[in-house]
C-alpha cells in the first residue's frame, strides 16, 4: 500500500513575508538617489540611474501587492510579526520605502515618467511615507512598551528603524517645497520638515545609548544580526542631508537671519556627525569583518549596508556642497562604490535564497533538496 506524501506548502508563500522585506526597496532607491546627488557627471549614469529607480518602483508595487495578500490571507502571521520584539520595528521600512522611491521620482524618475508626473507620484509617495513613518514611531515604541516583553540583552539597531522613517520624510520634504506656492505654503511644508528632524533625532538619542549598552555590556551581536550595526549609519547620515536639504531649501522661504542661519547649521551640525559615523562605520566594519570570518552567511540583514550607507553618500555630498570641501566629496564617491557592490551583492544573495526556497520558508521548515543546516532569523535564513 502507498501512502500519499504529505502536502508541502510552496516555499515562496506570502505567509513568511515580513516587512523586512521592504529593506530591498530602500537599498535600490538609495543607489538611486545617492548616485543622483554624486558631483561627477559620468556619461550614461543618468540613464543607468532612471533604470534602477524604475525597478525600485516595480519592486515597492509588488511588494505591496504581495503583502497585502499576507495581511489578507495570514492575519495571524500578520498579527504575529507585530507582537513580535524583533519582527514590529521593521513596520518603518514601509514608511522608509514609500519615501525613497518618491524621493528618486524627484531626482531621477521625471526623466522616465515626466516631471508632472513624477511630481505627483512624489507628493503622495511623501504624503503616504510621512504618515506611515508618524504611524510606526509611534506604535511600534508603545507595543515594545506595552505589549512586548524586551530586556536590555535584546536591544538591537533595528529598534531604531521606525524612530528613523520620519527623518527621512524631513530630508525628502524640501524637494517639494519650491513647487508649492510661494509664502505659507512653501514655509509650512519646511518647518513641518524641520519638526519631522527633531522627532527623529531627539528619539534616536534615546534608543541609541540602549544599543551601545547592549554591546559592551552584552558582547557582540549574534553572527546574523551584526550587518545591522550598520543601521545606526541611517540616522547620522539621513540628518546630515537633512540639514543641507533645508539650507538649499531655506532661502527666499524662512525670513532673515533665519535662512542664514540653517546654511550655518548644516554645517556646525553635518560635520561632526559625519565624524561620529565615521566611528560607527569603523566599528561596524570590525564586527561584520569578525562575523564573517566565524561564518556569517547571507541573511536579509545584509541589506542594511545598502541604504544606511546611500545616506551617508549624500550626507558627505551635502557638506561637500555647503563647504566646497573635496573633503567630502571625494569619499562620497568611495562611498557610493561601496553602496552599489553592497547592493548587487545582497541582490544576488537574496535572488539565489529565492530560488532556493530558503528566504520564504516557514521556521523549521528546510527546502527540497539536500539538507543544509540553516538558521534562522527574523530577517530571513543564514546559510
Amino acid at each position: 500500500m502507498v501512502t500519499a506524501a504529505p502536502p508541502v506548502a510552496c516555499p515562496l508563500s506570502v505567509r513568511h513575508l515580513g516587512p523586512n522585506w521592504y529593506a530591498t526597496v530602500m537599498g535600490t532607491a538609495a543607489v538611486t538617489t545617492a548616485g543622483a546627488a554624486l558631483p561627477p557627471h559620468v556619461p550614461g549614469l543618468r540613464g543607468v540611474l532612471a533604470g534602477v529607480w524604475v525597478f525600485s518602483l516595480v519592486l515597492l508595487l509588488s511588494l505591496l501587492a504581495a503583502r497585502s495578500v499576507h495581511w489578507a490571507r495570514h492575519r495571524d502571521q500578520a498579527r504575529a510579526h507585530l507582537l513580535d520584539p524583533a519582527t514590529a520595528p521593521f513596520y518603518g521600512c514601509l514608511a522608509m520605502a514609500l519615501l525613497a522611491v518618491g524621493g528618486g521620482a524627484l531626482a531621477v524618475g521625471r526623466d522616465v515618467i515626466g516631471v508632472p508626473a513624477a511630481v505627483a507620484l512624489g507628493a503622495v509617495l511623501f504624503t503616504a511615507g510621512t504618515a506611515v513613518g508618524l504611524a510606526a514611531a509611534v506604535a511600534v515604541p508603545c507595543l515594545m512598551a506595552v505589549r512586548h516583553r524586551v530586556e536590555p540583552g535584546q536591544a538591537t539597531p533595528v529598534w531604531l528603524l521606525p524612530l528613523v522613517a520620519p527623518m527621512v520624510s524631513a530630508a525628502v520634504g524640501p524637494q517639494l517645497v519650491p513647487l508649492l506656492p510661494a509664502g505659507q505654503a512653501r514655509r509650512t511644508l519646511l518647518l513641518v520638515c524641520l519638526a519631522l528632524f527633531g522627532l527623529s533625532l531627539l528619539a534616536t538619542l534615546l534608543m541609541l545609548p540602549l544599543v551601545t549598552a547592549r554591546l559592551l555590556t552584552g558582547g557582540p551581536l549574534p553572527l546574523a544580526l551584526a550587518p545591522t550595526l550598520f543601521l545606526v549609519l541611517g540616522p547620522l547620515g539621513q540628518s546630515t542631508t537633512a540639514a543641507g536639504a533645508f539650507a538649499d531649501a531655506a532661502p527666499g522661504v524662512v525670513a532673515e537671519p533665519y535662512g542664514r542661519g540653517l546654511g550655518a547649521f548644516a554645517v556646525l551640525y553635518g560635520v561632526p556627525v559625519m565624524g561620529f559615523a565615521l566611528l560607527w562605520f569603523c566599528l561596524a566594519g570590525v564586527h561584520v569583518w569578525r562575523a564573517r570570518r566565524q561564518g556569517m552567511r547571507f541573511a536579509m540583514t545584509w541589506w542594511s549596508f545598502t541604504f544606511p550607507v546611500g545616506t551617508c553618500v549624500t550626507g558627505a555630498e551635502a557638506l561637500g556642497r555647503h563647504t566646497g570641501l573635496v573633503a567630502y566629496t571625494g569619499p562620497a564617491v568611495v562611498l557610493y562604490g561601496l553602496l552599489v557592490a553592497a547592493w548587487g551583492t545582497a541582490v544576488v544573495g537574496t535572488v539565489r535564497g529565492l530560488l532556493r526556497g530558503e528566504l520564504l520558508a516557514g521556521p523549521g521548515r528546510a527546502p527540497a533538496g539536500p539538507r543544509r543546516a540553516t538558521v534562522r532569523t527574523t530577517s530571513g535564513a543564514v546559510r
